[in-house]
Parts: structure tokens; C-alpha cells; sequence
């Protein structure tokens, strides 16, 4: 990659590019001949990237300014623009928001809501300079009402509502498109750990030790119906090529999520509080 990318070429910028989601959407867009910037904090899980055509992997620690302006600096030396960004890069976090360390829930905000800033301003000249997008990986817990013990991460998926839609809003005016992307549950590493996650909660909780266990089964049983991956790399292809792109892509939103919010906020409490019960 001595020389700069032709102009032709279309050129994205993927955060998050190791994991599952990430890397499923590199890979796509590699193969459809997109120069792919494949940017992840694991650098182990991206020497699985390093022999594929079409992506360049880079590490990139999305809480660091300094990296979000060294990874500025190398896509810089590579290409003279870029035709999208997608921020994938993300946490969890699960427990009670009375009971988790609040350092904790700040590294969530940390990462998922502070680090999409950090690189979609580091690269925004970047972006201006081919009228590229940018996509910004929400969730279904962005538009839904707040779950019980997933406090931190529908957190930063309200935040990244709020922030694409400020951001959506003010870039129309220099014709940048501002995408969000809702997935419902896909097969990921982050959902390959909630297990985990649920087990150390649960043993350290004071309050809620039987409902923390009660909603890990059901929390690994709805993980059976959890997507392909490819389906959203799909989805995010669309988002970065379609003439008129839409301001949100909700993919494949759970059916009896999406019933539950469509209820009044009471309802919701007194259907939880009579399911989580048991």
C-alpha cells in the first residue's frame, strides 16, 4: 500500500473490526472491492485480518485521542479520503446500576458513546473531503425503553441516539449523511460473554442474586434466536451505498422486545416486575 488509493476506490473506516459484527462487515465490503481501514483495540484478533485482500488493519484504542490521531495519520498516508466511517467499537456491562462500580459504568460510556466522538471527529476532514457517511452502530435498547440490570449499555445506546441525530442534523448542511444502525440480537463475542458477565454479578450482588439468575437462563435461551452476522454487514453495505439513505436501519429487532415497548411505561414495570419474578 506504498501509493494513495485511487479516487475511484471506495475507502471506509470500521471500528470495533475484530469482532464479530466488525469483522463480518470488513470482510463484506472487502470483498465488494472496498479499501477497508479494519481498526480494533485486539491486536491478536487482528492478525487474523493482516493476509486479507482489500483490508489494512489497524490498532486503535478508541479512548485515546492519541490513537484516533495516529489511525488519522495512517489512513491519511494511504488514501485521499474516506467514503464512510462505521463505528462498531463496544462494550457491556450487566448488573444493578446501585451495585456496579461506577468506574465501570464510566469505562462503558467511555468507550461506546466518548470513543464514536473521538473517531468521527478525528476523521471528519476525512469524510468532508469524498461527501462520504457516517454510520454509527446504535442498538435495539437505543429506541426501547431501559431494561433492568443492562443500565450501562442502553445508556450509551440513548447517547448515540441523541448524538447521531445532533450530528445527523448539522452535517446535512455539508451533505454528510449520518446513519444509525439498530440491531437487534446478533451472534457476537460481547453476547458469547454475557454469560460470564451474569455469573460474576450475580456472585457478588447483595440484592438481586435470584433475579440476575433468573434473567441470565432467559438470556441465553433468547440467545438461540441471535442472527448472522452477515445479515448486518449487509445492512451497513446499504446504509454506506444507497442513493437516499435512511436516517435509521432497524435490523432485525426482537418481537417481544419491540411489543413490550410499545406498552406504557407501567405496563412495561408491572410486566417485568411479574415475569423476572417468576
Amino acid at each position: 500500500m506504498g501509493e494513495k488509493n485511487s479516487d475511484k476506490r471506495r475507502t471506509v473506516f470500521i471500528t470495533g473490526a475484530a469482532g464479530g459484527l466488525g469483522a463480518s462487515t470488513a470482510r463484506h465490503l472487502a470483498e465488494r472491492d472496498w479499501l477497508v481501514f479494519a481498526a480494533d483495540y485486539d491486536a491478536k484478533a487482528l492478525k487474523e485480518l493482516e493476509d486479507e485482500p482489500n483490508i489494512h488493519p489497524l490498532q486503535l484504542d478508541v479512548t485515546d485521542a492519541a490513537s484516533c490521531e495516529a489511525a488519522r495519520r495512517n489512513v491519511a498516508a494511504v488514501c485521499r479520503g474516506l467514503d464512510g466511517i462505521v463505528n462498531f467499537a463496544g462494550i457491556l456491562a450487566v448488573g444493578s446500576l446501585v451495585e456496579i462500580d461506577p468506574e465501570t459504568v464510566r469505562r462503558v460510556l467511555e468507550v461506546n458513546v466518548m470513543g464514536t466522538v473521538r473517531v468521527n471527529h478525528a476523521l471528519f476532514r476525512h469524510v468532508l473531503a469524498r461527501k462520504g457517511r457516517i454510520v454509527n452502530i446504535s442498538s435495539e435498547t437505543g429506541w426501547q425503553s431501559a431494561m433492568p440490570f443492562n443500565g450501562p449499555y442502553a445508556m450509551s445506546k440513548h447517547a448515540i441516539e441523541a448524538y447521531s441525530d445532533a450530528l445527523r442534523r448539522e452535517l446535512m448542511f455539508l451533505d454528510i449523511p449520518v446513519i444509525k444502525i439498530q440491531p437487534g440480537p446478533f451472534r457476537t463475542g460481547m453476547v458469547a460473554s454475557i454469560e460470564q458477565n451474569f455469573d460474576r454479578v450475580t456472585k457478588s450482588s447483595k440484592y438481586f442474586k435470584g433475579l440476575l439468575n433468573g434473567l441470565k437462563q432467559a438470556t441465553l435461551k433468547e440467545q438461540g434466536k441471535a442472527h448472522d452476522p452477515r445479515v448486518l454487514a449487509r445492512v451497513v453495505h446499504s446504509a454506506l451505498t444507497d442513493r437516499w439513505p435512511r436516517a435509521a436501519y432497524s435490523v432485525k429487532p426482537d418481537p417481544q422486545r419491540a411489543a413490550l415497548n410499545r406498552l406504557p411505561e407501567w405496563s412495561i414495570d408491572t410486566v417485568l416486575k411479574t415475569m423476572l419474578r417468576g
